[in-house]
């Protein structure tokens, strides 16, 4: 694709890492949407040809000012911060510093003298800005309600994709131990014996220094005779995920840890009610008793009451799906998000 004249951009927002992660996901979401009301474009190595984006050697060659003077830079990694602050300090370019904080732990140092360089600094939650020794704007992450919506036929979708006819339980994100994946295979090796339709899926990539935590839950669900009944899928693109979310009755966050976490919102967007652990924004994005339940991270029993809980009332389980949708549409649709940031953007390039 041809790239962006940088010379008209008023806004830089880098994504130094080529994998897959949450904060691309975050740029290629809202980058394209920030777009259509300001001159913005990713700074990336590689992107969706959709996402206005500038290679990363032309920051060196840009011209010190933008169309408006002074350019905002956002940065969402530590890398990313320590690159503007370079750009402004060493290079000579306008630059107002913004950063998002996802991070709930206390932070380094290094960290603490990174994010003190900053102009304005966003959090994705309430428990995050906690974390912070300076004040933040609070903005919760909105998702796509158009992408991801419930499906018109939830029998047909999961007969299309091959799934058993029986009420499934989703767990979708990366397989290691502090995404909790063991802790979502011990409560459906638990709780599935009594409910003999059910089924449970398992969806993710283990990298390598993941890959013997992988293949130990695989032996354990083998060895409970449940091979037939836990599924594991391998990850599939971001433009197939939806249909994922929409075949399921129930999805379980089982998260140890998280900065934020956008699958129960993924979730809630289809339809689908949620069980999450009190970890990451999930306290802020569940409604305990009417869009899922919350648990304490690392309770399998917890877990496994919860779910069961679920598949003991179909109806009621169908219609906290209805209200979870209901919810996402009310509080978080991205363009929401997306909104709320260009105004952050409009006042660094105002000031």
């Amino acid at each position: 694709m041809d790239h962006p004249d940088l010379s008209t951009i008023d806004v830089l927002a880098p994504n130094f890492k080529t994998r897959l992660s949450g904060v691309t996901a975050t740029v290629v979401r809202l980058v394209p949407l920030q777009a259509r009301e300001i001159a913005i474009a990713a700074v990336a190595t590689a992107l969706p040809a959709h996402v206005p984006h500038v290679p990363i050697p032309a920051l060196l060659t840009m011209s010190r000012e933008g169309p408006s003077g002074a350019r905002v830079w956002h940065a969402r990694r530590n890398s990313e911060m320590l690159a503007g602050i370079l750009l402004k300090r060493v290079l000579g370019k306008r630059l107002k510093l913004l950063f998002t904080s996802a991070s709930q732990r206390h932070h380094t140092r290094y960290s603490k003298w990174l994010i003190g360089q900053m102009d304005h600094v966003i959090s994705t939650s309430q428990r995050t800005a906690g974390y912070l020794e300076r004040p933040s704007t609070v903005i919760l992450h909105g998702i796509d309600l158009a992408g991801f919506a419930p499906a018109e036929d939830r029998g047909a979708l999961r007969a299309r994709m091959g799934l058993p006819a029986g009420p499934l339980i989703g767990c979708f994100g990366r397989i290691r131990a502090q995404k909790g994946t063991g802790d979502f295979v011990s409560a459906m090796i638990e709780v599935l014996p009594e409910f003999p339709g059910a089924c449970a899926i398992v969806m993710g990539r283990a990298t390598e220094k993941h890959r013997a935590y992988d293949r130990a839950l695989r032996e354990r669900v083998l060895a409970a005779g449940l091979e037939d009944r836990i599924l594991f899928k391998p990850e599939v693109p971001v433009h197939e995920i939806a249909d994922w979310y929409r075949a399921l009755d129930l999805f379980v966050a089982p998260q140890r840890w998280e900065g934020f976490g956008l699958t129960p919102l993924e979730a809630m967007a289809c339809g689908v009610p949620v069980i999450a652990t009190r970890v990451g924004a999930f306290e802020e994005l569940v409604v305990p008793g009417r869009t899922g339940a919350l648990i304490p991270p690392e309770d399998v029993g917890a877990m496994a009451e919860a779910v069961g809980g679920y598949l003991d009332n179909p109806a009621e389980t169908l219609l906290q799906g209805e209200a979870a949708r209901d919810h996402a549409v009310a509080q978080f649709d991205i363009a929401g998000e997306a909104a709320a940031i260009t105004a952050i953007y409009r006042e660094l390039l105002a000031g």
